[in-house]
Order: structure tokens, then sequence, then C-alpha cells
């Protein structure tokens, strides 16, 4: 498995345990002991959040609204708050599955395994081409077409506009696209993704286009523009 889990819970106990227990499943686990902490690593692109609810300083409600804002992953919840309200409103903000304390730890690892099988289908139904203008990419053959003519990429160039273009319009840091290229324990540095860039550029102003679609954000990194 190469699913990220990102916890969110301030009781130690809780979060080394459940650390412990998914990690041997075989997940990239995550971890956060608050709100601010917990924003920091989704750079990190996590596949699916268990988010404690009751936490000091920003609660897991609000929290799940702030993540909401840029993150479409499922969240869990795990809370010691078990009215039929608390329920409800955990699912308003954005939750997609809400487990009480205390819970079993057989089912909060099927309804991970559920909830990773549910996006997994998701991203295979999805769309097989993306368009932007004169370009093509094919993302079941890992090809991109500029004007009908094959561009040809290296994969982990290809895996770089891949990321960009399906995140288009957001300004992505070369940590973010290093660590979803080349992965969470990759011992490389993000500088790399400069190089990258520069030789895909150069591809497609060869293939003919003039703009270049990945846009540098000063200060951030890069943009796939609309």
């Amino acid at each position: 498995m190469n699913e990220k889990i990102l916890i969110i819970d301030d009781e130690i106990e809780i979060l080394t345990f459940l650390y412990d227990a998914l990690e041997d499943e075989g997940y990239q686990v995550l971890k956060a002991t608050n709100g601010e902490e917990a924003l920091r690593q989704l750079k990190y692109g996590p596949d699916l959040l268990i988010l404690d609810v009751m936490m000091p300083g920003m609660s897991g409600f609000e929290l799940c609204e702030q993540i909401r804002k840029s993150v479409d992953v499922p969240i869990i919840f795990l809370s010691a708050k078990q009215t039929e309200n608390d329920r409800v409103e955990g699912l308003l903000v954005g939750g997609d599955d809400y487990l009480v304390k205390p819970f079993s730890l057989r089912e909060l690892k099927m309804r991970v395994l559920a909830h990773l099988r549910r996006e997994e289908r998701k991203s295979r139904n999805q769309q097989k081409c993306l368009y932007f203008g004169k370009i093509l990419i094919n993302l079941k053959s890992c090809q991109l077409f500029y004007d009908a003519g094959e561009v040809s990429l290296t994969m982990r160039e290809f895996e770089i506009v891949q990321y960009l273009a399906m995140n288009c319009g957001q300004a992505l840091t070369r940590e973010q696209i290093y660590v979803k290229v080349w992965g969470l324990e990759a011992t490389g540095d993000s500088i790399t993704i400069n190089e990258h860039i520069k030789n895909i550029r150069a591809k497609l102003q060869k293939a003919g286009e003039q703009d270049s679609i990945i846009s540098t954000v000063w200060g951030r990194g890069y943009r796939w523009e609309k």
C-alpha cells in the first residue's frame, strides 16, 4: 500500500496507537496533535484523514471546514461526542464518516479500507483525458499530445504534468510536487523540480506552444494555467 493517512488527535496515546496500527497495515502514516500542525501536514498529500473532534484551540469541526477549502479526501471523525446532533454536524462540515470513542480498531481499519477503495473506484471512473487548448493529456496511456503530435516525456515529467494539470489553477510548491511524484520517503532535493519543469517547457515550446501553460508563482512554486 502507498496510501498516506494523516491522524490528528491531541491524545498522544491514541495517536501513537493508531499510528502503529495503521503503519502495520502498510500505510504511510502522518500525525499531528493540533489544527495548525495538521494544516502544515497537508502539503504531503494525504489520501485520508482521521480527525479527533475535541481538541484544544481549533476543534475538529473547525479544522475540517478549513481543510475542505483545499482538500477533497475522505475524513473520518473520531469523537467521544456521540449524540445524533454531533454526528450530523460532523457530516455537515465536510466529514465522510463518524466513529464514536471508544471504538473498535478492526472497524476503523475496515472503514479506512472502504473509503480508500471508494476513492480508487472514483478515480478509475474519472475522465481519462484532459484538454487544454491544443494540449491533450491521456491519463490512461501516460501520453501528452500537442496539436495531435505526441510530445515525448519521461515518466517523471509526465507525472509532474499530470499532477499540475489535475490541480489546474492551483499554485503548488516544489515540495508538494516532489513528494507527490517521488514519494514521502524520497531522499533527494525538491530543487530538482526546477530542472524538470524547464525540460517540460522546452519540449512544449519545441512542439509549438508559445505561451507556457506552466507558470512560475514566485515564492510559491508552479501553476498549470487554465
